[in-house]
This record gives C-alpha cells, sequence and structure tokens, in this order.
C-alpha cells in the first residue's frame, strides 16, 4: 500500500448485485476496512441501516455525503461496483483527490450514444448509429432504417431492451416494446444501429496510466443473433487466433482512450469478423455477475484482489492468469413466472469439470426474462484443460437442470 494511504474502503453496490461478496473477501484478505455506500430513494434513508445510504441517481447530494463522511474518515480509495455507480465514485474520489478516471469523461461508459459519438470521433470501428425519441413516428421511422438493425437504449446494461429488427413491422414491435422501459427508466430516447455480424467475446482488463493490461479474453460459443441478446456462456482462453487477440486489445485500449479512461478495471464487449474487431461496449469496472469466479492469478489471487491493489497502489503481483481453462454460464431464465423449485442439482454438480453451481434465483420469486428482465436463473463454473472440455460439461450439466416456473397470475403467495 502507498505510504500514509488510510486503509478505509468505500465500495458502492446496490443492494441487489452479485458483486459485493467478492469484493469484501478481497478486502479482508488485503486487510482493508469496508464501508458500504448502498443506493436507496432519498425518502428510505432515514429509515436504513446502510452505513451510507446514496441516491445515486442524486449525483450533487451523494457526493456530498461521501466527501462529508470522508472529511472525518479518512478513505483510501472509492470503489464503483456496476455501471450506476461508477459514476458517482469517479465524482468522489476527484473531489477528494483520490486516484479515478475523469468524471467528465466517465459519463460516456454511462450513456452509450455519447459512447457511440465519442467512438465515431476517435475512429474505432463500432456500429453506424442514430439516436432517437420514443415520442417519433414509429411506422415512418421504420421506412428509413438500414436492416438488419438493433435497437438499444442508451443507458441499461446486461443486454436489457436490446433487439434486433429484420424488417420494418420487427422494427414497429421492438420499438413499441421498449418504450415501456425506457419510460420506467426515466429515458425518452434509444439508439438504432446496423447489426454486427461475427463471433462475441469479452475482454477484462486493468487500465494502469493509459495502458491495458489484459487479465483474460473470453469466447461466447452461443450465437448471439437476436431478436434479444441474452449472454450465456464465457470460456477463457480464446480459442482466436494470436493475431485477432492482438487486434481486439488494441481496439479495447483505442477505445478505452476515446472514453478518457486512464486507471482501474475494464470490461469490454466486442464482435469479430472478417473486418476485424468492433465494439459495442466498454465498461469501467470489472465483469459481471459472478462471472469473475472464473478467474484466478498468480497464487489463486482474484481478480477483485487485483482491482483492490491497483486502488490501494499495492504491487499487481500475479497479474497473470492460471493454466487451463474456465468457463461459466449466466443459466438464462426461459420463461416469465414464479420459480417453484430446482432440480437436478446434484447431477450437474457431479459432471466432470464442474465446479460450482449457484442458483441466485429465488423460490417463490417472480422471473422475468429478456428483453425486460436483467437477473439470471444462477450460474454454473468449470475449469479443465481445454475450453472444449470446458463448454462441453458445462452444456452437460445444464441439461441435467430443470427449473419448475408456474405462471405467476396462477399462483396464490
Amino acid at each position: 500500500m502507498s505510504p500514509n494511504k488510510p486503509s478505509r474502503l468505500i465500495l458502492l453496490a446496490s443492494a441487489q448485485t452479485y458483486r459485493s461478496s467478492p469484493f469484501v473477501v478481497a478486502a479482508k484478505n488485503l486487510g482493508l476496512e469496508i464501508i458500504f455506500g448502498q443506493d436507496l430513494p432519498l425518502p428510505m434513508h432515514k429509515k436504513s441501516q446502510a452505513q451510507l445510504p446514496l441516491d445515486y441517481l442524486d449525483l450533487p447530494h451523494s457526493t456530498n455525503t461521501i466527501v462529508k463522511y470522508a472529511e472525518e474518515n479518512p478513505v483510501g480509495a472509492i470503489l464503483g461496483l456496476d455501471d450506476s455507480s461508477t459514476l458517482l465514485a469517479s465524482k468522489a474520489n476527484a473531489v477528494l483527490g483520490l486516484s479515478s478516471n475523469d468524471p467528465e469523461l466517465t459519463i460516456a461508459t454511462r450513456d452509450k450514444h455519447l459512447m457511440r459519438k465519442r467512438f465515431a470521433e476517435a475512429g474505432v470501428p463500432s456500429p453506424h448509429f442514430e439516436r432517437h425519441k420514443i415520442s417519433e413516428d414509429f411506422e415512418n421511422l421504420a421506412q428509413k432504417i438500414n436492416y438488419p438493425c438493433v435497437i438499444k437504449p442508451t443507458s441499461m446494461s446486461g443486454s436489457r431492451g436490446v433487439m434486433r429488427a429484420d424488417t420494418p413491422e420487427e422494427f414497429v414491435k421492438y420499438a413499441r416494446r421498449l418504450v415501456p422501459l425506457l419510460v420506467k427508466d426515466r429515458c425518452d430516447e434509444f439508439l438504432v444501429e446496423d447489426y454486427i455480424p461475427g463471433v462475441e467475446i469479452a475482454l477484462e482488463g486493468l487500465i494502469d496510466d493509459g495502458k491495458l493490461h489484459v487479465l483474460a479474453i473470453f469466447d461466447k460459443p452461443d450465437p448471439l443473433e437476436g431478436p434479444f441478446f441474452e449472454e450465456t456462456i464465457y470460456v477463457t482462453p480464446s480459442k482466436l487466433s494470436a493475431e485477432a487477440q492482438e487486434e481486439i486489445t488494441r481496439a479495447a485500449e483505442q477505445a478505452a482512450q476515446a472514453l478518457g479512461l486512464n486507471m482501474g478495471p475494464l470490461h469490454a464487449e466486442l464482435r469479430y469478423n472478417d473486418n476485424g474487431p468492433w465494439l459495442l461496449e466498454i465498461a469501467g469496472r470489472s465483469i459481471g455477475g459472478l462471472c469473475s469466479q472464473t478467474l484466478r492469478f498468480g497464487t489463486e489471487t482474484t481478480l477483485e484482489e487485483l482491482i483492490l491493489r491497483q486502488a490501494f497502489g499495492m504491487d499487481l503481483e500475479g497479474a497473470k492468469r492460471t493454466a487451463g481453462a474456465d468457463g461459466v454460464m449466466m443459466i438464462p431464465i426461459p420463461e416469465a413466472g414464479v420459480l417453484k423449485s430446482v432440480e437436478g442439482l446434484e447431477e450437474a454438480k457431479a459432471i466432470p469439470f464442474i465446479t460450482d453451481i449457484e442458483i441466485t434465483a429465488k423460490i417463490n420469486y417472480p422471473l422475468l426474462p429478456l428483453p425486460e428482465g436483467n437477473s439470471y436463473l444462477g450460474f454454473i463454473f468449470a475449469s479443465g484443460e481445454s475450453p472444449d472440455e470446458v463448454e462441453k460439461a458445462i452444456r452437460s450439466s445444464h441439461s441435467k437442470l430443470n427449473f419448475k416456473i408456474t405462471p405467476q397470475l396462477n399462483i396464490i403467495q
């Protein structure tokens, strides 16, 4: 740790996130004190048991709350774990003089329209795009669109609200389907982008003084061709050629520079085809869900430990992924309804190379699939000698699971 740097860490995380626990474990391993800054509407602050109740949508008030706390309780770093909190973390770090990305530039990681503009200005290969309002005449607009296209919210994450349209009729149907989501999110605009064919990959890295250090490149073996884009399996190392991976790395670093990301974790989503890599999205945070459990570095160092080491100025010892192949399946929600039971769990865990299965969906709670939903049934983890071995194990394990889902209207709770 840097000399005289306080060992107190503020973690900004919503109550619904999967991501807090790994950071808590990592912080304890490094001897850090954790303070949680939880996202809560302002009227709930007085009733909250949270150490730092915050409203992430009210940036001035929440930044002021963090700064006042830090003035009396010295803080070494503030870290946003989700897309919703990264901008607040940047603003609070900047006010306190802590290492951070420029908050004015970080805005682009939360606004996909601004992100696309920055990519275009910097020459980053990415889809052609247009911004439109929900008040427009969708039938008229549909006649002016190039097909196939992708309809996308400007602010949501995890493929929520992202839909592919191949015809004017589909465009109108999906644009209308998107409107309620945008209204609920207090947004009145969306993007229409060219659909980019090719394989999809994800890159996980750390940025240090503008230089991208790649930690892993994940293949996504399931085709993501629409009409919705629910992600399922991630496997690393990638089976793409070394040349292709170098192109992907250069494109991701170029994209990070275009957004002004100078330090901290980076998660990038790309497509790769005969024309090379195409940037879909980039975020100034680590991989979502529980997927970071697929990554181990050096002598069992976790991704979260590397992120905290960098934030506190520690050596990034062992920042090289351990040998072998690893993978995870984000178990998709097949239909809307209420989860009543999960069968076959022991059989699924007994498949060779499966290391763990975590069912995160709760019994008797409602489920909502994409494009409206924003969660998964759980996660299947596997490790082996080769990517093919890992992928096969995950698919076999998933086939053993049976989720009993009952239509919500027929359930009396």
